[in-house]
C-alpha cells in the first residue's frame, strides 16, 4: 500500500474539477447513490441540493447518512429513499417523505436486492490516488465496490486524510469520470451518544459478556448500537481473539496492539482483522490502521454474505435491540411498525455465529425511560406491526444488566424462565402474568 502520490493533481487533471462542477454530470430523471456512515460524500451532496431549482425527478439512495436530504426545499427535485434509516432519515421514512427498502441479503459482489437501481451515478469518497493511480475508500468500504462495478457514472469527492487498507478498498482513479477535493474532513455518523443510564448499563451488560461468553481464541463481530460498541474495552483478559464484522468500534487497535486480538485461529483471514468500516474512532486508531497489513476492509456484501460467515468456527456476534419478547424474538428495527433503523446484517451475523457453534448474543438494557415513565425492553409480545429481526432459534443469548439469559435449546417455558429473569425487577411479575396467559404456563 503506497502513500498518496503528491503530484496527483497535475498527473490526473483532466478529471479534477470543482465540487459544484463534478455534480453537473447528475441529469434531471437520474437515479444516484450516495453512500451512508463513513461513505457519505458530504460536499458532492450539498452541492448537488444546491441544483434542486435546475433537476427534477432525481432519486437518491442514502442510508444513516451525515447529510440531511429530507428538507422540504429537495421533495420537488429529489425523491429519496434510504435502506437504513438513520436519524436524518427516520422521521422522512415514519411520515412518507421518504421510500424505504428493507434490505439484508448478502452476496459477494452482487447488489443487495433494491440498490441496482441507483446505478446512473454514484458519488463515492477516496482518498487521493497513489503513484500508481490507485485510492483507497478510507475507513469505510461499505457498498463502495459493488456500486462502482454497475453504475453508469462515477464521481469522486478526494479526502488527503482518507486511510488506506488491505482488503478490497482499493478503486482506480481512472474509473471515475470527475473527482473533486474535499474542503473540510469527512463529518462522522450522525450516532447519538449513550445516555447515562445506557452507559452504566452497558458497563454490566459488557463486564459479562467479556467475562461469561467470550472464549479465548473466538472469532467476534460487533454489531452498531449502545452496548455492543462498547465491548472492546473489556477484554483486557482475554486472549488469541479475532474480528469479522461489519463495523469496527473504537477500542480494537489498543487490543492488536496488546496482543489480545491476534486472528491467530481464524481458519478465513488469518491474522486479519476484517470489517467494511469504522464508527466512533479516533483518529489515534486510523493513523494506526494506516496501511498496516493487519486490517482488511471489504465490501459489506462481503463481510456479511452468510456463505462466508459459516465458515467461521467459534464466531461470537453481539447485537443490539430494541426489544425481545419473552421466546427471543428480536425486533432491533422497528417500534410497532414505525421504522427506527433498518435489517442490516444482525440476521446474518445471528444465522451464522449460532450455526457456527459460537453464539449469537443479544444485548441491551432491561428498560428504558421515555419521559418519566420506564419500559420494559423485554415484552411478552411485541406490539402489532413489529418486525421481527431475527427469530428466536438463531437467539443463543440475551444479556441485560440483570444477567444473562441462555435459549439454546431451552423450551418456550424455559426461555420465558430465563428472560424474565434478566427483565427489569419492576416488570417482572407482569412479564411472568403474561407469559401465563399467552403460552399456558
Amino acid at each position: 500500500m503506497k502513500p498518496a502520490d503528491p503530484n496527483w493533481r497535475e498527473r490526473w487533471a483532466d478529471r479534477l474539477v470543482s465540487i459544484d462542477e463534478a455534480v453537473k454530470l447528475v441529469k434531471s430523471g437520474d437515479s444516484v447513490y450516495t453512500g451512508g456512515v463513513t461513505s457519505v460524500p458530504v460536499q458532492l451532496c450539498a452541492a448537488l441540493a444546491a441544483r434542486r431549482n435546475e433537476l427534477r425527478d432525481v432519486s437518491v439512495c442514502t442510508f444513516l447518512s451525515p447529510y440531511r436530504w429530507d428538507q422540504p426545499e429537495n421533495y420537488e427535485a429529489f425523491r429519496l429513499t434510504s435502506v437504513y434509516a438513520g436519524p436524518h432519515e427516520r422521521g422522512g421514512v415514519r411520515e412518507g417523505r421518504m421510500d424505504f427498502i428493507p434490505v439484508s441479503q448478502w452476496r459477494d459482489g452482487v447488489p443487495p436486492p433494491g440498490l441496482e437501481r441507483f446505478s446512473d451515478v454514484s458519488l463515492i469518497p477516496i482518498s487521493a490516488p497513489d503513484e500508481d493511480g490507485w485510492c483507497s475508500f478510507g475507513a469505510g468500504v461499505w457498498f463502495g465496490p459493488t456500486m462502482a462495478a454497475i453504475s453508469r457514472t462515477l464521481i469522486g469527492e478526494v479526502h488527503p486524510e482518507f486511510i488506506r487498507t488491505g482488503g478490497n478498498n482499493r478503486i482506480h482513479i481512472t474509473r471515475f469520470e470527475r473527482v473533486a477535493e474535499a474542503g473540510a474532513p469527512a463529518p462522522p455518523p450522525p450516532i447519538p451518544p449513550r445516555s447515562g443510564e445506557t452507559e452504566l448499563a452497558a458497563q454490566v451488560i459488557c463486564t459479562l459478556v467479556a467475562a461469561e461468553l467470550v472464549k479465548d481464541g473466538a472469532t467476534l463481530q460487533f454489531g452498531i448500537g449502545d452496548v455492543s460498541a462498547a465491548l472492546p474495552v473489556f477484554l483486557d483478559e482475554k486472549h488469541d481473539l479475532g474480528v469479522h464484522t461489519e463495523l469496527l468500534p473504537g477500542g480494537i487497535t489498543g487490543l492488536v496492539e496488546r496482543g489480545i486480538i491476534t486472528n491467530r485461529y481464524k481458519a478465513l483471514h488469518p491474522g486479519k482483522v476484517v470489517a467494511s468500516g469504522v464508527a466512533q474512532v479516533g483518529a489515534d486508531e486510523l493513523a494506526y490502521m494506516d496501511r498496516n497489513p493487519v486490517f482488511e476492509f471489504y465490501d459489506f456484501t462481503y463481510t456479511d454474505d452468510l456463505r462466508v460467515l459459516l465458515q467461521i468456527e467459534n464466531f461470537l456476534a453481539i447485537n443490539n435491540a430494541l426489544a425481545v419478547d419473552l421466546t427471543g424474538n428480536v425486533s432491533s428495527e422497528s417500534m410497532g411498525a414505525s421504522i427506527f433503523s433498518g435489517t442490516g446484517g444482525q440476521p446474518a451475523f445471528a444465522v451464522g455465529a449460532s450455526t457456527a457453534a459460537g453464539g449469537s448474543v443479544i444485548v441491551l438494557p432491561s428498560s428504558q425511560l421515555v419521559g418519566d415513565v420506564r419500559h420494559s425492553r423485554i415484552v411478552a409480545q411485541h406490539p402489532p406491526g413489529t418486525l421481527v429481526t431475527v427469530q428466536r432459534a438463531f437467539v443463543d443469548y440475551v444479556v441485560t444488566e440483570e444477567g444473562i439469559a441462555s435459549l439454546r435449546g431451552k423450551t418456550v417455558r424455559e426461555r420465558c424462565d430465563e428472560l424474565i429473569s434478566v427483565a427489569h425487577p419492576d416488570f417482572r411479575a407482569e412479564l411472568r402474568r403474561q407469559a401465563g396467559q399467552l403460552h399456558n404456563l
